[in-house]
This record gives C-alpha cells, sequence and structure tokens, in this order.
C-alpha cells in the first residue's frame, strides 16, 4: 500500500468499509455511531492519501471501485484490529462485533427468526441486531441492509444466496365463521366467501401471487400488507385466511380444504458479496436459519 498512508486513516479505512458494506454515508454514519460529515471527510481524506476513487454512486447508493476493490481486504483487517483493541479496552476476549441490519417478512422476523437471534446475540452481545420488516421482491441492491429475507428463489447478481427454510401456505377460518358461512368442498366453493391476504396491487412478490391465484374466484376480505394482519382478521370472523402455516398458533382457527388446497413457498436470504466478508454479518447468517422444531 502507498507509504502515504498511516495510523491516522485507520478509522478511515473501517468507514470506507461501512460505507461499502450499506451502501450509504448516512447508514454507515448510524452504524459508526459518527455524523454524515464524519463519514465523508473520513473517505475523502482516505482516497487522497490513495490517490484515487474508493466507492462510486451506484443506481441506489455507493459502490465499490476496482480500487476500492483491492483495499477491501486491507479495510477488513482494520476493522478486526480495532474491534480487538476495544475488547481489550473493555477487558473482554476479542468476539465478533458490528452493528447488522436485516430485512425480513414479518411472520418469518416474530415465528421463525427471533429466537435464533435472540440466542445469537446472547452467545455474541458485541453484535448488534437491526430488522426492518419488508416483504417483497430482492433487489440488486438495497442501501443499508446487510441482510435481506425473500420469498421465492431470488434472482441476483454479485450476491450470495442461501435456501433458509419451506413452509407452507393453507386456508383457516374460524368454526364460528364456517357455521355461519358455510364449509367449503372445494377451490370452486371459495367464490362465496372473502379471503383474508395481501392487497393485490401491493403484492410484488411471484410465490404469493401464485398462491393466490390458484384460487380461480373468490371475494376480498379484509387486504393488508402484514400477515399478523391476516390472522387477526380471520380470527374476528371476516372470512378465511391464507396463510403461512408456521404462524398458525391459536386454535380457533382450523384448516379449511386441508387435503386439496396447499401452496408451498420458501424463504432466502441475500447477502451482497462486501456484506459476506464480514464475521458478524456471515454469524448473524447462520443464526438465521429457522429450528425445525419450532415449526
Amino acid at each position: 500500500m502507498s507509504p502515504r498512508i498511516h495510523t491516522n486513516h485507520l478509522e478511515g479505512m473501517v468507514t470506507f468499509l461501512t460505507v461499502a458494506r450499506l451502501g450509504r454515508y448516512t447508514a454507515s454514519a448510524r452504524a459508526l455511531g459518527v455524523n454524515h460529515s464524519t463519514v465523508s471527510r473520513r473517505i475523502a481524506d482516505l482516497e487522497k492519501a490513495l490517490g484515487g476513487k474508493l466507492l462510486a454512486h451506484g443506481g441506489d447508493g455507493w459502490v465499490v471501485t476496482d480500487l476500492g476493490a483491492k483495499v477491501l481486504p486491507s479495510a477488513e483487517r482494520a476493522e478486526s484490529a480495532l474491534n480487538g483493541l476495544s475488547a481489550l479496552a473493555e477487558g473482554k476476549e476479542s468476539r465478533i462485533r458490528g452493528t447488522v441490519t436485516v430485512a425480513a417478512p414479518d411472520a418469518f422476523t416474530s415465528v421463525l427468526a427471533i429466537p435464533g437471534l435472540a440466542e445469537f446475540q446472547r452467545r455474541e452481545p458485541g453484535v448488534h441486531l437491526e430488522i426492518v420488516t419488508a416483504t417483497q421482491q430482492v433487489r440488486q441492491r438495497r442501501a443499508g441492509t446487510d441482510i435481506e429475507v425473500v420469498i421465492g428463489e431470488p434472482v441476483v447478481n454479485k450476491a450470495v444466496t442461501t435456501k433458509l427454510c419451506d413452509y407452507n401456505l393453507r386456508l383457516y377460518a374460524t368454526r364460528e365463521y364456517l357455521d355461519a358461512a358455510g364449509v367449503p368442498t372445494g377451490v370452486a366453493d371459495l367464490a362465496d366467501h372473502r379471503i383474508n391476504y395481501y392487497i393485490e396491487t401491493a403484492l410484488q412478490v411471484d410465490e404469493l401471487d401464485l398462491g393466490i391465484r390458484r384460487i380461480p374466484k373468490y371475494r376480498y376480505g379484509i387486504s393488508s400488507t402484514s400477515v399478523f394482519a391476516h390472522i387477526a382478521s380471520t380470527l374476528a370472523g371476516t372470512g378465511i385466511g391464507l396463510l403461512p402455516e408456521f404462524a398458525v398458533t391459536d386454535p380457533r382457527l382450523i384448516p379449511v380444504l386441508p387435503g386439496e388446497f396447499r401452496h408451498g413457498a420458501s424463504y432466502w436470504a441475500v447477502v451482497r458479496e462486501e456484506n459476506f466478508r464480514n464475521p458478524a454479518v456471515r454469524a448473524t447468517l447462520a443464526a438465521l436459519h429457522p429450528d425445525p422444531g419450532n415449526r
């Protein structure tokens, strides 16, 4: 590396690494506990010392340049060194450290992911977890996110994809609703019932869209972007819910057409290559795999 690099640039290296992973100065400033101008100044000082640009504007945030890609391994070593010094200063054994941001659907997060993530954070208290609930298609680049959990196998460039688990969508209703509205004996009978599911115009996930398309005709119940709203609406007797079976824990919800209707789907994790090199991200990804015994 250029002799113009000295110890004063250690924080700049870590700052560059954080922006490379998160794609935005604002998200990086929050993760580092500094302000936006500090991030900008550190990057500018480091680029001046190296004689070239490390980051360039992409379609959705900052991306590393060719020079930046060459600097990444050194930046990772700088991060490791600073984490080790912080651990020594606190009188603790060196552990994984950092902030990891996960974007995932609400039902997956609350029912499947949280138990494993809670145990992981007890083992690794130096990792700060941020979870943003979202149900949408994978993006080629989502700035500010380390791990993105999506429904259906993703097609994305320059990223590591991992299948987390399979699950089924099934139909459920309360006994009171079925007594009042009638018990369907086939999919065609669903034309006389309201279905609680996602808002059609906001549904951007192919596997979820295919699930509702298996019902040729139905009436709209209470539509929502939240699985828990689907469950609550179904418990309130507003119609039949098309629900992920792992999230149905209330005994008042009973299966409808259990031998005839089932739609399989799967959860996948997507991690950009730069983020996958982060030990905290890799450890969090491992903790995201649901325990089959919890489903």
